[in-house]
């Protein structure tokens, strides 16, 4: 039996999974292939790793714990988790079991993007949603964004100060005489519902009513993240409303023994989880390091 299974090989499970390795915990960690930077060429705003590719960095961070005996590593992900603390058995998508006094949910979320043909296949190449992760490589270029009114404005107040121009295209029906003026004061031009987007050498046409608008990148305001796992509804854990498990300071979540980390989860002080590397390892940290507090409480 593992001191722990950490669900998910981002940045939260390879921290945790390094966590328990360096305190000499066993710790079984799964790595399903499915990452939510996939497509992403190049991660930000990473200190140390600015402009690292992400497989390039999860290659780097495997190598380091394969100094570690206590962690095992499998290329699989899970389908169940069963049990209860101190006595856990994970169902794994390769049809074997492992068992574990600790679970760590590390397995993320999701993005949902709007219905607008070309959109997904740009998706972490040319098209983003994090003005942190993206914005200044597209310092002085235009750009456009995909969304609504006051998401829009929210990436205009962000990025007005990075980019050279910014178009707003609606993903649905029109905006309103209002809110086109609020854009508008903002400095952004406003143009109909998008209607596709493509690339086209090295930049992106986004297609509207009004015909075809070029720019550097697109930044999604309209993205819409949810659980990529099953895992928080089938134990039946607490939730926020921003779709992301509820945990305490040590990434605790309402079931004893369950931990998660990452952008799957947040404090309820916190209006939502941030799509960071960083603050996803950091948080895979913690919540290793509360699984350690606990073990240290039983005497174990």
């Amino acid at each position: 039996m593992y001191d722990a299974i950490v669900i998910g090989a981002g940045p939260a499970g390879l921290q945790a999974a390094l966590t328990l390795g360096r305190m000499h915990r066993s710790a079984l960690l799964l790595d399903s292939g499915e990452y939510r930077n996939g497509t992403v060429r190049h991660m930000h705003n990473v200190i140390a790793n600015d402009g690292t590719p992400p497989d390039a960095f999860r290659a780097t961070a495997r190598a380091e714990l394969a100094a570690y005996g206590d962690v095992d590593v499998r290329e699989a992900g899970a389908d169940r988790i069963s049990g209860a603390q101190g006595a856990f058995t994970v169902d794994l998508a390769d049809g074997t079991t492992a068992e574990a006094r600790r679970v760590i949910l590390a397995t993320g979320m999701a993005d949902a993007l709007p219905d607008v043909p070309g959109l997904a296949a740009l998706w972490g190449t040319k098209a983003f949603s994090c003005p942190f992760c993206d914005g200044h490589e597209h310092a002085g270029e235009a750009i456009a964004i995909l969304g609504e009114a006051a998401r829009a404005a929210h990436l205009i107040g962000l990025l007005g100060r990075i980019v050279g121009s910014i178009t707003v295209f609606p993903t649905a029906e029109p905006l309103s005489d209002e809110d086109r003026r609020m854009l508008e004061g903002l400095g952004a031009a406003v143009r109909s519902p998008a209607t596709g987007v493509s690339e086209t050498e090295g930049a992106v046409t986004i297609r509207s009513v009004e015909g075809e608008t070029r720019a550097a990148g697109v930044f999604v305001a309209s993205v819409v993240s949810a659980q990529r796992a099953p895992f928080a509804a089938d134990l039946g854990l607490a939730m926020l409303p921003s779709g992301a498990i509820e945990i305490d300071d040590f990434g605790r979540t309402s079931l004893p023994g369950v931990s998660a980390a990452g952008d799957l989860a947040h404090r309820a002080s916190l209006p939502g989880a941030m799509a960071s590397v960083l603050l996803a390892a950091a948080a895979g940290q913690l919540a290793a390091i509360g699984i350690i507090q606990s073990f240290l409480a039983e005497g174990a």
